[in-house]
């Protein structure tokens, strides 16, 4: 079955009230190519400016969430608040929180568990560090890190898998072309000894790391690259290009 390309763009915390609306307002009035699911995340405080003003064809998508449904949690936002204000997408496992906040494996499945049953869709992000993969751990680190998942849930039709290898998440380096389809060539095959088949040909699995419009055509042509996760690009009008990689 053709897997739908789909497009996540990352802001993390970047933005003013007219930035995100100029930026809201750029991707309103591009030409997008209309076989691409396009999902924006901006900062929890602009979550309903961008879902207000953005058209109701590109999804929103909270760059956080939490595992329980309501209660004494400061500072958190639950599944429950995200799909009451028309927000259906939540980001878990960026490496960002696994490295800064300390989210391990088992609380970045707990998350992804309680955004599914609130009905949200999760862009769930796994990748190594230059250290893993220069001691040639990065199948077993992404499929560690996937596992925790596969434990507490076994329906991953609302799940996309972004792979985001550490090293090349805003240092300008990108892994190759033919890096990045032989690591998502060895998760679709995980996925499908660990989850099923089905699971394995329909969940769409993204690359993230310095993605550009400058190298998003040739990795766009990759079997198993299903789109991208998009964090500095997504921010300035080539965010269009990198959307459109597939038209």
């Amino acid at each position: 079955m053709a897997r739908q390309f789909f497009v996540g763009g990352n802001f993390k915390m970047n933005g003013t009230i007219k930035s995100i609306t100029d930026i809201v307002h750029n991707i309103n009035n591009a030409p997008l190519d209309p076989k691409t699911e396009v999902v924006i995340a901006p900062s929890g405080l602009f979550l309903l400016l961008v879902r207000e003003h953005l058209k109701p064809e590109i999804e929103v998508c909270s760059q956080n969430v939490f595992d329980k449904p309501n209660g004494a949690f400061t500072g958190e936002i639950s599944p429950e608040q995200l799909s009451d204000s028309k927000i259906g997408w939540a980001l878990c496992g960026h490496s960002e929180r696994r490295v800064i906040l300390k989210e391990d494996d088992g609380f970045v499945a707990s998350k992804t568990k309680a955004a599914l049953d609130g009905g949200l869709g999760v862009i769930l992000c796994c990748g190594e560090t230059l250290e893993q993969r220069e001691s040639n751990k990065t199948i077993e680190v992404v499929t560690t890190q996937l596992k925790a998942v596969a434990d507490k849930t076994k329906d991953w039709s609302k799940i996309v898998i972004a792979y985001e290898p550490v090293w090349a998440i805003g240092t300008g380096k990108v892994a190759t072309t033919e890096q990045a389809q032989e690591v998502h060539a060895e998760i679709r095959k995980w996925l499908a000894e660990t989850v099923s088949k089905e699971a394995a040909e329909a969940t769409r699995i993204i690359y993230g790391g310095s993605v550009s419009e400058k190298n998003c055509k040739d990795l766009a042509k990759q079997t198993d690259i299903d789109g991208f996760l998009v964090g500095g690009a997504s921010l300035k009008p080539a965010f269009v290009d990198i959307i459109n990689s597939r038209s």
